[in-house]
């Protein structure tokens, strides 16, 4: 599929917005010609997050962003609405208008994601997608009917937590502190809503555990619907631990005699990765993992910007677990980092993982592999690997688009 003229007026109309996302490297002008014309060509699906008032405060930051991305052929991306930003009803309400405001802000036409198939209409007329998503179901309020309500508002994924304990299971960083639950009847029923109103199911963020309660209660009672993980890298591409107790790593520190400053010693275990079980259980049942290129999550490799060939490798290391098809992206992009360590810090009782997070920041995490700015390098460094041009429209888009079809309704 070729873009239409509008895409070009879109480009000449978005130059001078390179910093969309001012702490990620923009790496597009290093990639090959045959790269970037790839992007442009091919769907290309992101994930961020940046909530109103952390990732950004005004609505040209918005625009610029999405702007940059469609001038550089990605197709649109899951944006985040709820987290713990959101914790009422009322406030998801509002984030909602908010965000809607902002989007529409962008002088790239947009499209609200109501099927599969809107991705493919707003790549092919030079639209930018935007497909809604909730990474906490809070704003509930231990409510099941008001999934139906989340459905009517356009949210496409949602996961059943957001780090902590929510009403429905058990998330990593409640895990880390010693919660050893899983998914609870509440959670049992919202899954069911979410199958019955379309609404994909996401484990990201979720607690081992929770997880794979999940997936056995999804085998049983909906066979035939897959979940995704929508932003987790994977453990055994670094042979990190990813589910162990703060107690535990503390423990594991001690024994091995690693104290502050030796090149070993971790605040915590890599709580956001998954192990290989979780991957190939997610796999078995025909979903995906998309990977993030946040670099706070990645247990110590903290470098000044993670570059492309590093974003491939973290890609390339779920591919080795979880096969060709099921493996997607999903940068995490916060849009800057300068309003999220506040709003951690904040908000320390969501992010209590023995300071890991903020560690990570300062030890220099910044970025979280910006798509516009990655995803042609990205394409020179994946053929590297050996990665046909079929292979990597799975992994942009094509296994996500596979599963939404058979998800939502």
């Amino acid at each position: 599929m070729k873009r239409s003229l509008l895409t070009v007026l879109i480009t000449l109309t978005t130059i001078g917005v390179a910093n969309a996302s001012i702490e990620t490297r923009d790496w597009h002008t290093t990639a090959s010609a045959k790269a970037q014309q790839f992007v442009k060509e091919n769907i290309a699906i992101d994930f961020y997050a940046s909530p109103h008032k952390t990732g950004w405060d005004n609505n040209v930051e918005v625009a610029n962003y999405i702007d940059l991305a469609a001038s550089r052929g990605i197709s649109g991306a899951s944006v985040t609405l709820a987290a713990p930003h959101t914790p009422t009803w009322d406030k998801f309400v509002q984030e909602h208008k908010t965000w809607t405001a902002a989007v529409e802000s962008a002088n790239t036409p947009v499209r609200m994601v109501n099927t599969p198939e809107d991705f493919a209409l707003a790549h092919k007329n030079g639209e930018y997608a935007v497909q809604w998503a909730s990474q906490t179901t809070m704003m509930l309020e231990g409510d099941v009917s008001r999934v139906k309500q989340v459905a009517e508002m356009g949210v496409k994924t949602m996961q059943l937590t957001y780090n902590e304990t929510e009403l429905t299971g058990v998330g990593v960083i409640s895990f880390i502190n010693g919660d050893k639950g899983g998914l609870t009847d509440f959670g049992k029923q919202v899954i069911d809503e979410m199958v019955k109103y379309g609404i994909t199911v996401d484990m990201s963020h979720t607690a081992n555990q929770t997880t794979m309660d999940m997936m056995n209660y999804m085998e049983k009672n909906h066979p035939g619907v897959p979940p995704i993980f929508s932003h987790s890298p994977v453990a055994s591409t670094y042979g990190c631990e990813p589910h162990e107790t703060l107690t535990e790593t503390q423990k594991r520190m001690a024994q091995n005699g690693w104290q502050k400053g030796h090149p070993n010693y971790r605040l915590a275990a890599c709580y956001r990765l998954l192990s290989d079980e979780q991957v190939k259980k997610v796999a078995s049942m025909g979903g995906v993992v998309a990977i993030t290129g946040a670099e706070f999550m990645l247990d110590g490799i903290w470098p000044e910007d993670i570059t492309p060939k590093q974003y491939a490798e973290m890609i390339h290391g779920a591919v080795k677990v979880a096969g060709i098809d099921h493996v997607g992206i999903g940068t995490d992009d916060m849009m800057t980092t300068s309003k999220v360590v506040p709003f951690v810090k904040a908000n320390a009782d969501k992010y209590a993982d023995g300071g890991y997070m903020v560690n990570a920041f300062n030890l220099g995490a910044t970025g979280c592999a910006e798509l516009s700015k990655h995803l042609a390098a990205v394409t020179d460094e994946l053929w590297a690997l050996g990665y046909s041009n079929d292979d990597l429209r799975k992994l942009y888009g094509g296994n996500l688009l596979r599963v939404y079809k058979q998800t939502w309704k």
